[in-house]
Order: C-alpha cells, then structure tokens, then sequence
C-alpha cells in the first residue's frame, strides 16, 4: 500500500464491500451554509441574533414554540428556507458515484437536520437523521404521535428575526414544531429516528464480517455523537475510518486523516480511484 494518504484511502475504498458515511454540520460548509463553530460562529451567520444577545442554543430552544411561536418559527423557518434553496456540492456525487461503481451497500448517518443527502439523491431508507429533520413537523404539544412532512412556507422579518405565521397541528390546531431534537427538549417525537436506526441496524447486522470503510465528515467533537459513532464503527474487524475534518482531524492508527473540507478530500481520493 502506498503511503500517499489519498492513495491509501483510495485502496481502502476498492477493497470495501460496505460503505457508512457519517457526516457532522461541516459537511454542508462546501455548500455554502455556516459553520456555527462557537457563538461567534453563529452570530456572524445570524448578526441579529447577535443583537439580541442570544447563543445557538437559546435560539434553537424548544420553549420558544409554546412561550412565542412566531419567534421560534423564525429561526427554524429561516433555516428551512435556507435549506430548500441548498445545493448539495460535489461531494454528495463523488460518494453516489463510488457506491454505484464498486457496488458498495451503504448507510448515512448525519447529525444535521437539513435533508442534504436526500436532495443530492440518496435512498431515505438508507439514512439515519439522529437530531430528526426539519423537513417533517410534529405537534408542539404533542398531542399525538403523527410525524408530516413539512409543506409550510415561511415568511421572516430579519430585523426581528420572527415569522409571519406558523404551521398548525393538524389534529389539534395548536402549533407545530419541527421534528428536531432541540437543547433541552422533552417534546421531541422519536419514533422516525427510532425507525431510521432499525433499518441501520439491519444493515449493520447484514453487513458483519464485511470490510466496512466509514467516511466521516465535518463532525467536531463539540456535540461528539457522530465522531464517537464512527470511531466505535472503526473498531469492528477490517473496518477503517477516514476522518475529514478541517480543524479535528486526529484520528489514531490504522484509521486515516484528512485536515481539509469534504469536497477537497473527496476530490482528491477520486483522483487516485480514477488512476
């Protein structure tokens, strides 16, 4: 095996049967949506929440669904918009292409919420959204355990960051919410995560004995659920880990690292898979 790391990821991927990918919030940065590294992070994403003096987790605070709904609805309709009006970048293809030609059986598991891998073309039964999506809704309540697709469109005042109107419950005519698992939420539905991580779990038990390569991107270990994820993958027999990650790409032997965005690395493998 070669000791150029691009090369070696390269002879990783060839010799797979199965493929995960794990992506954290810096994965979508290559397509062009912010990084909220930090408060100051965030506030140059969002300057006028900066204004009000309000962290990332005070905005995206599930109280604000009951307490104020149109100021909730505000930062997660702003986000919805913004999502839907997402390009997926290159990377997304790189890694439909690679499934395709080597035949890989494959599974994503992210923790954004913002439907990315679903746009740019993957299965959604091969997908496992551990916070929830924003794309479905549920009642703020609840009132009942329904889960819907979200078909809202949202208006936002940026100066006040509050939306002119918000989603309604179908069942009981309260508010909905998003079907996202906030800081500090005792609401959140799980049962399409719950589903998710059954058929995750299927296809790791099909999968066992196989040799597993897990392209992780743009987790950080600031909320470390996806990097612990893959590193628990990473020790099953013949798996390797391939870490992306700008800022913490440390990761130990015999798994590799690579301190750059997604697309940059992605590139740079699928130009070794192309020699």
């Amino acid at each position: 095996m070669t000791d150029h790391p691009f090369a070696k990821a390269a002879e990783i991927i060839n010799e797979a049967t199965a493929l995960i990918i794990t992506a954290g919030a810096g994965m979508g940065v290559d397509s062009g949506l912010p990084d909220f590294r930090g408060n100051q992070g965030f506030w140059n994403a969002y300057p006028m929440y900066a204004r009000l003096n309000l962290s990332f987790i005070q905005a995206a605070n599930p109280e604000h669904f009951e307490r104020d709904p149109l100021f909730g609805w505000g930062f997660y309709g702003h986000r919805t918009n913004l999502y839907r009006n997402t390009v997926p970048h290159q990377g997304f293809n790189l890694l439909l292409e690679w499934i395709d030609h080597y035949q890989l059986d494959h599974f994503v598991v992210t923790s954004n919420v913002d439907g990315q891998f679903q746009k740019a073309g993957f299965a959604e039964e091969r997908i496992l959204e551990v916070h929830g999506s924003i794309h479905h809704l549920q009642c703020t309540i609840p009132c009942s355990n329904n889960i819907w697709p979200n078909h809202a469109a949202f208006i936002i005042d940026e100066s006040t960051m509050r939306a002119e109107d918000s989603p309604e419950c179908p069942r009981c005519r309260r508010v909905a919410r998003p079907n996202i698992l906030m800081f500090g939420d005792y609401s959140w539905l799980p049962q399409r995560t719950a589903a998710q991580e059954d058929n995750f779990d299927t296809f790791l038990e099909m999968n066992r004995g196989g040799q597993l390569v897990v392209i992780e991107m743009g987790a950080g270990s600031a909320i470390p659920t996806i990097r612990n994820l893959s590193e628990r993958l990473g020790q099953r027999h013949q798996a390797r880990v391939l870490r992306i990650n700008p800022r913490e790409a440390q990761i130990g032997k015999p798994h590799l690292s690579f301190a750059s965005g997604s697309v940059e690395a992605l590139s740079g493998i699928a130009a070794e898979l192309h020699n």
